[in-house]
């Protein structure tokens, strides 16, 4: 990379690298790895594990008073209560890995204050390094990324992923993909969606949708779609997505659209939204006797009514 990188960037870009080279060495011989399932369709292999206590041994190397919360670990290693949170997908599309279908990636992103400040996704298969830092924009290896110039959905390719664990409306996922591929020129489902997320800030998408998704797997990505000059929320539109479930992102014009098709859809459930219960049936009150009214006289200088 020919710039000057963030430190905590190189540290992330460092974690990646190493994550990915456990990932690289595991893919040559998939028959001997270890799987285990966290549910249906939703399973872990010893490489998630490998790969992830690489990247937070290389992150807290550097930042040992920073927070993780990583997909396979949660938040057992790190300072809990640090305001700095390294968010971790040591591998997204564990699914496709183990079949040895080439669309996967390590998604890193540190949080401040809950405000994601750097990110790094790597994909192993093709060595391309997505990274950016907010305020400084978004890149792919050494090309800067701009989200895609379509101004109609009619045009656009979208991505999405399939609700797969147990307790996913399937049905109402449905529906929604039925409205948007009616909508667009093409729907895509990969996979992995931290790579979906880093295609929409490289313009290969013009926007993407999907619900189930967690904060490792969308944190990454959603600074590179900003800084690429993207948008990215909830089915409402709102910023409020990363632990909500639920996500759309796109070129601004493209992301409009999208949400006016997934809105009715959307599962955000806010404290001012909750009914009031229903008021008992108005009696209605006795007339107040009026008296006179009394016009004041216009003096000279005021203004002459319209």
């Amino acid at each position: 990379m020919s710039q000057a990188l963030h430190p905590m960037l190189n540290i992330a870009v460092k974690a990646a690298r190493a994550a990915g080279a456990i990932i690289n060495r595991a893919a040559l011989d998939l028959e001997v790895l270890k799987v285990g399932s966290k549910g249906p369709n939703d399973f872990v292999s010893e490489v998630d594990q490998m790969a992830e206590q690489a990247i937070i041994d290389t992150l807290l190397e550097a930042y040992p008073d920073h927070g993780i919360l990583a997909e396979e670990s949660g938040r057992a290693r790190g300072n809990k209560s640090s305001e700095f949170t390294w968010i971790i997908d040591p591998l997204d599309g564990t699914t496709n890995f183990l079949h040895g279908f080439p669309v996967y990636a390590v998604s890193i992103a540190l949080a401040h204050r809950g405000a994601v400040q750097q990110a790094v996704v790597y994909d192993p298969t093709r060595n391309d390094l997505f990274y950016a830092s907010r305020g400084r924009g978004a890149f792919l290896n050494d090309r800067r990324l701009r989200v895609s110039k379509r101004t109609r959905l009619s045009d656009s390719l979208v991505g999405t992923g399939f609700p797969f664990r147990k307790g996913d409306n399937f049905k109402r996922y449905v529906k929604m993909f039925e409205e948007v591929m009616q909508g667009c020129a093409g729907v895509r489902r990969p996979g992995a969606a931290a790579l979906d997320l880093c295609y929409v800030a490289a313009g290969y998408y013009d926007g993407f949708f999907e619900t189930g998704l967690n904060p490792w797997d969308v944190a990454a990505g959603s600074l590179m779609i900003t800084e690429a000059g993207g948008l990215i929320g909830n089915f409402t539109g709102e910023a409020d997505y990363l632990y909500q479930r639920e996500v759309v992102a796109g070129n601004p014009k493209v992301y409009g659209q999208l949400v006016q098709i997934l809105a009715p859809y959307t599962k955000v459930i806010k404290e001012e939204e909750t009914p009031a219960p229903a008021p008992a049936e108005a009696v209605p009150a006795p007339a107040k006797k009026r008296g006179p009214v009394r016009i004041r006289k216009a003096a000279a200088g005021d203004d002459a009514p319209m």
